[in-house]
C-alpha cells in the first residue's frame, strides 16, 4: 500500500445541477450515471431579502401573473438563497461525494456590509469552495443590471470580493463579466476593469446554441428567439478576453467557463454533444495552459440542456439524452480532464486521510491481484467513515452509515481478460460535507480523517449455483 495524492486535472470539468430550469438531482444518482466524480458542481442562487415576496422562489410567487420571457420576474428565478436550509444541505452533499462546491449566486446591489459578512461567514465550512457573483454582468436580464449601473455593479464585486478575503478566506472568487473584443477591450470596460484584479478567475459563459425564448416559444426554423455560433468563434472570444483581463489586472488568472452546452432546442439531439466535445477537444489539443474549466450546464433540465431532460410528467425522473453518453465517453473519460493521480511512499494502517479539495487531497493506493475477471467484487469498511473508492476506471462513494458497497459495476463495462493487477484508490472528504474548526490552524481548507485497518474484501470468482 502507498499514499496516493490527487492534483488537478490539466483542464477540470465541473456540472451545474439545478438553477432556474431544473431541479437539484442528488449526487449519488450523478454519480452511478456518470461513472466517476466533477471537479466541481455549480448551483445557482439569489439573495434578495429586502423584496417583498422573498423568502418566496419568485416564479411560485407570481405563479398567476403573466409572464412572457424568463428574467421578467422582480428578482431572478433561481432557487432562494439561506432559505429552508439550501443551499447548505445541497453543498453537503457535492463535498462528500468529493467535490467542491461552485456557488452562483445574484444579490442585492443593496446589501450593506454586515449582511455580506454574514453570507461570508456562512461559506467558511465549505473548504475550498468557488463563489461566481452576479454573473453575466455585461448583460441587461438580471436583476443586478436592471436595477444597478454596470459601475455599480463592478463596486459590488470588489466591495463583496474584499469582505470574503477577510471573512471567508477559503472561497475563491470568480469575475464572469463579458466577452473580449476585436478592438483589444472587453465589454463595459471601464466598470469592471478593477474586478478582474479583484479575482481569483475569470469566466464567460460559452453557449455555441441557445434558445434564450425558452419556454415562452418554440425554435423553428424562421422562428423563435435563438441563436447559433461556431466553435470557433467561441474559442477566440476566450482568448481575447483572457488577453485584456490578463492586461487589466497586471498578471494572468485561470480563465473557465462557468457555463457551456449546446441548445438541443436548436441544434436537436442528435447534434447536441458533438459540439461539445469538439469544444472540449480543442483545449485538450490546444493545451493552454491559461483554460482551466469547463462547467457543462446542466445535469438535468426542464429544455434541451441537459445530459438528462426532466420528465414532464414527473420532475423526479431524468430522461437520457445522446449528450450523455458522449459526454461520459469522450470528454469526462479522457485522460486530460481527469485529475492527477500520484503515488508516494509506503503507507500502513491506521492511515491518515486529507482532503483539502477535488484538486489537492492524499489518500491511499491499494494493489489488489484479481485472477481474472470476477463474479462478485465487494467492499466492507465496518469504521464509520466517508470515502471515495476508484476501481478499474469507476468510481463508487461510501456513505459513513454505510459498511458494504458493490463494486462490481466497475466490471460490467470493462470486465478483466485474464489475471491483473488493479489499485484500489481510497480518499476521504468530508463525511458529512463540512470542515469543522478543531482549533487547527488550517481547518478552513483541509479536513483530516483516520482509516484504521485496510477494507475487507470479498472476491469470488465463480457463482454459488447455475441455473439449468
Amino acid at each position: 500500500m502507498k499514499k496516493l495524492h490527487m492534483g488537478p486535472a490539466r483542464c477540470a470539468l465541473d456540472l451545474g445541477d439545478g438553477s432556474e430550469r431544473g431541479e437539484y438531482v442528488s449526487q449519488d444518482y450523478i454519480l452511478q450515471k456518470l461513472g466517476r466524480p466533477h471537479r466541481a458542481v455549480n448551483i445557482m442562487y439569489t439573495y434578495y431579502p429586502h423584496d417583498e415576496e422573498w423568502p418566496a422562489r419568485i416564479s411560485e410567487a407570481w405563479k398567476d401573473r403573466n409572464v412572457i420571457f424568463a428574467w421578467d420576474y422582480p428578482y431572478d428565478d433561481y432557487f432562494p438563497y439561506d432559505v429552508n436550509g439550501q443551499p447548505f444541505e445541497q453543498m453537503r452533499d457535492i463535498r462528500r461525494h468529493g467535490q467542491d462546491v461552485l456557488l452562483t449566486l445574484t444579490l442585492d446591489c443593496g446589501l450593506q456590509d454586515q449582511e455580506l459578512e454574514k453570507v461570508a461567514r456562512q461559506m467558511r465550512p465549505f473548504g475550498r469552495m468557488m463563489l461566481r457573483i452576479n454573473h453575466e454582468c455585461c448583460g441587461t436580464w438580471f436583476q443586478h443590471n436592471k436595477r444597478y449601473t454596470y459601475a455599480q455593479v463592478g463596486a459590488f464585486f470588489v466591495r463583496f470580493a474584499a469582505i470574503l478575503r477577510r471573512e471567508a478566506p477559503n472561497v475563491r472568487i470568480i469575475f464572469c463579466g463579458g466577452w473580449g473584443l476585436p478592438d483589444g477591450h472587453v465589454e463595459q470596460e471601464e466598470a469592471f476593469k478593477d474586478c478582474y484584479a479583484a479575482a481569483d478567475l475569470w469566466s464567460c459563459d460559452g453557449y455555441p446554441a441557445l434558445h434564450f425564448g425558452w419556454p415562452y416559444d418554440v425554435a423553428e426554423v424562421g422562428g423563435g428567439k435563438y441563436k447559433a455560433n461556431p466553435i470557433s468563434m467561441i474559442v477566440e472570444q476566450f482568448a481575447l478576453t483572457h488577453k485584456r483581463a490578463t492586461e487589466l489586472a497586471g498578471e494572468s488568472k485561470p480563465m473557465i467557463t462557468a457555463e457551456f452546452n449546446t441548445d438541443g432546442d436548436v441544434t436537436g439531439p442528435w447534434l447536441q454533444g458533438e459540439s461539445v466535445v469538439r469544444f472540449a477537444h480543442y483545449w485538450r489539443d490546444h493545451q493552454e495552459d491559461w483554460f482551466k474549466s469547463i462547467s457543462l450546464y446542466q445535469f438535468r433540465d426542464r429544455g434541451r440542456l441537459g445530459l438528462e431532460r426532466e420528465d414532464p410528467n414527473n420532475s423526479a425522473v431524468g430522461i437520457e439524452q445522446p449528450i450523455l453518453s458522449q459526454y461520459r465517453d469522450q470528454v469526462l473519460n479522457d485522460p486530460w480532464f481527469m485529475p492527477e493521480m500520484r503515488e508516494g511512499e509506503e503507507a500502513s494502517f491506521p492511515a491518515s486521510l486529507r482532503w483539502g479539495s477535488a484538486e489537492d487531497a492524499d489518500g491511499l493506493a491499494l494493489p489488489i491481484a484479481f485472477k481474472g475477471n470476477p463474479v462478485f467484487c465487494e467492499m466492507t469498511v465496518e469504521q464509520p467513515i466517508g470515502l471515495m473508492v476508484e476501481l478499474n476506471g469507476r468510481w463508487f462513494y461510501k456513505a459513513p452509515g454505510t459498511k458494504t458497497i458493490d463494486l462490481m459495476s466497475a466490471f460490467f463495462d470493462r470486465p478483466l481478460s485474464g489475471p491483473q493487477e488493479l489499485t484500489l484508490k481510497l480518499f476521504a472528504p468530508p463525511a458529512d460535507g463540512v470542515n469543522r474548526d478543531d482549533g487547527g490552524e488550517d481547518w478552513l481548507f483541509n479536513f483530516r480523517a483516520v482509516l484504521k485497518k485496510a477494507p475487507d474484501m470479498r472476491i469470488r470468482y465463480e457463482a454459488p449455483g447455475v441455473v439449468g
